[in-house]
């Protein structure tokens, strides 16, 4: 079983930044996928952002490139979601995920834990 906490989130103004933060434990955690996803008010809940075990492949919605970044630090069981320039789409609760794995995958299906989800609020 894997635990997965997530921090960080907020109200924010349009330009801005804001870096979300996830811990998990309970499993290697070099041994698993870590994985953004958001979900909007009404809306399915969308991947965001993707970094395989080593931190060696990422990848990224296309809504998304050039504006978040996804890293990990093994030594500290910690994913993060560094996320710039801001806009009141980005507005959701956001979601961090892992599996254990070599691959990234993108779909909500494939994760098999997930944390408590944080919100994140652009305002214009």
């Amino acid at each position: 079983q894997v635990q997965v906490v997530q921090s960080g989130g907020g109200l924010v103004q349009a330009g801005g930044s804001l870096r979300l933060s996830c811990a998990a434990s309970g499993r290697t955690f070099s041994a698993l996928a870590m994985a953004w996803f958001r979900q909007a008010p009404g809306k399915e809940r969308d991947f965001v952002a993707v970094i395989s075990w080593s931190g060696g492949s990422t990848y990224y919605a296309d809504s998304v490139k050039g504006r978040f970044t996804i890293s990990r630090d093994n030594a500290k069981n910690t994913v993060y979601l560094q996320i710039n320039s801001l806009k009141p789409e980005d507005t959701a609760v956001y979601y961090c995920a892992a599996t254990p794995g070599l691959g990234v995958p993108t779909r909500a299906y494939e994760y098999d834990y997930w944390g408590q989800g944080t919100q994140v609020t652009i305002s214009s």
